[in-house]
């Protein structure tokens, strides 16, 4: 009977051992999977602020060469306002040699 007892503990303790073994594993693949798409995010969130920043300097750039077509077509305006156009009436265009 007392062998019978020591088994029976025996068979407890390793079921217990492995209960614990499998929750043991179980959570360290859980743990893996969590840095493991935590490190992803983090790559995607470093490639969306790569882009986001090239996007910016594009767009500054656009907006600079825009003000600078504008400021040129008002300058263009304000001349030919004090210049007006050469009319050339019946006239041909001459022709140098």
């Amino acid at each position: 009977m007392d062998l019978l007892f020591a088994n029976n503990r025996n068979l407890m303790r390793m079921y217990v051992i492995l209960v614990l073994s499998v929750l043991l594993l179980l959570g360290l693949a859980f743990l893996g999977t969590y840095f493991f798409r935590a490190k992803q995010n983090a790559r995607r969130a470093r490639k969306q602020q790569a882009v986001a920043a090239r996007l910016d300097a594009v767009v500054a750039q656009a907006a600079h060469e825009h003000k600078e077509r504008t400021d040129a077509a008002k300058a263009s305006a304000a001349l030919t306002t004090v210049l007006p156009a050469i009319k050339q009436g019946d006239q041909e265009p001459r022709r140098v040699a």
